[in-house]
């Protein structure tokens, strides 16, 4: 059974944050989870305001609890707001249904998820396939 190593999980971490860097983005939090949903590595940029691990964890935890990047989770509480709602009150409060949140994948078997929050949506979910793909992994967006 493949399972995501602390070694790739730091690539996929430090390549997130050099996207970041190299398009000049505001502070961010990464977090990558594996496939149980536990934390494998996060890390904090300097300057991060307060509930951004929260919603970075938030972000990777809604992909893996529903099996989809949460760019798909955010179109589908577009279209269908009452669901997630639910879904998220089953969840605890845990999920934040926003593009940021990128399944990791090795061929069709799922490793895990990356959560970034701090920038723009969109410029979060870019740093997640950048660090994802860096690490020469599959990332699922939505």
């Amino acid at each position: 059974m493949a399972e995501l190593k602390l070694d790739v999980a730091r690539k996929i971490l430090d390549a997130a944050l050099a996207k970041a860097t190299e398009l000049g983005l505001k502070p961010l939090v990464v977090t990558v989870l594996d496939a149980r949903g536990c934390i494998k590595i996060a890390a904090a940029q300097d300057g991060t305001s307060l509930l951004r691990a929260e919603v970075a964890h938030g972000k990777a935890y809604g992909a893996l609890a529903m099996g989809m990047g949460s760019r798909a989770l955010f179109q589908r509480a577009q279209e269908q707001a009452y669901f997630i709602n639910a879904v998220n009150t089953l969840a605890q409060g845990r999920l934040v249904p926003v593009p940021g949140g990128v399944l990791i994948q090795e061929g069709s078997t799922l490793l895990g998820a990356v959560g970034i929050s701090g920038d723009t949506s969109d410029n979060d979910e870019a740093c997640a396939v950048a660090g994802i793909e860096a690490a020469g992994l599959k990332a699922k967006a939505g």
